[in-house]
């Protein structure tokens, strides 16, 4: 939705902002000049990446149209889910929750936490490390070593994306000045005709200048931005996780290993540790 808005705010500052200075819109639509550039663009695009990067970003584009579902209310559904997984090992030891693990989406347990459920990165990296936990006698240190580089591995996919986008938008004003030398040898090769008509030619030329740097900053570019930053929080649950499962590992109890994922938490999303405490036994008791 704030990115519906932003892109309003733009077109209504730049061209309110012509309008209000005695510009004539009409003069502004070139759609040959925005087949030049998007077109260019386009191609370029294809040209430059591999279909997996291709594909990656296609699919990721239309979230960039949607809220962040990484909220303070998914935050706190996750440390419940863990405080109630770590309490049944606690009470009952590892192989107690080997058939939530096994089928998490038939799970009574998981199936209290939708948001979470429905999150596929999240509950595989869950499963995943509860699954080497219950069968193998790796210590703590191996598992946060591997924690570590399957994050990094996730944040360089989660990356191919946002840099696509980056680079075609670094791309548009360096097309917008391909349609507009292309304006101008077209005004060349009409410099016998009236200057009033040449001075139009003129104008419909800069206009590709100033289309490819408009798409480029006002449209193309802020969504790479956007894209790193739900990328970010997307990591910021896993790591949520490798905190939390890392301190059950080392013998602390899930009240206090809810409290090391907790402290990992951007300060925006952040429970304190009384609401967190409230929440999870709360929803534990459900």
């Amino acid at each position: 939705m704030l990115v519906i808005v932003g892109y309003i705010v733009v077109l209504g500052c730049v061209f309110g902002g012509f309008a209000l200075a005695g510009g004539h819109m009409a003069s502004l639509w070139q759609p040959i000049e925005l087949l030049m550039i998007g077109g260019g663009a386009a191609g370029a695009f294809f040209v430059g990446n591999s279909g997996k990067a291709i594909k990656a970003t296609l699919k990721a584009f239309p979230t960039l149209f949607k809220g962040s579902k990484y909220t303070r209310a998914m935050y706190m559904e996750l440390m419940a889910l863990m405080y109630e997984l770590l309490t049944k090992i606690r009470k009952e030891g590892l192989m107690s929750v080997e058939g939530d693990i096994e089928k998490p989406e038939e799970s009574p347990l998981f199936s209290k936490y939708p948001s979470i459920l429905a999150d596929h990165h999240v509950i595989e990296f869950m499963t995943d490390y509860l699954r080497i936990m219950v069968s193998g006698n790796m210590n703590a240190m191996e598992i946060e070593n591997l924690m570590d580089n399957e994050i990094e591995t996730h944040h360089h996919e989660g990356e191919v994306p946002a840099h696509c986008i980056a680079k075609l938008g670094d791309g548009l004003p360096a097309f917008g000045i391909v349609a507009a030398v292309m304006g101008v040898v077209h005004t060349m090769e009409s410099v016998g005709i009236p200057p009033a008509e040449l001075g139009i030619l003129i104008a419909k030329a800069l206009v590709g200048t100033f289309l490819g740097i408009l798409l480029a900053y006002g449209f193309v570019g802020p969504l790479a931005s956007l894209l790193e930053q739900k990328l970010n929080e997307g990591t910021k649950m896993l790591q949520t996780i490798k905190v939390t499962l890392l301190a059950s590992l080392n013998g602390y109890a899930p009240a206090l290993a809810v409290e090391f994922g907790r402290k990992v938490l951007y300060s925006t999303e952040r429970p304190t540790f009384s609401e967190l405490e409230e929440h999870v036994k709360g929803a534990a008791k459900k």
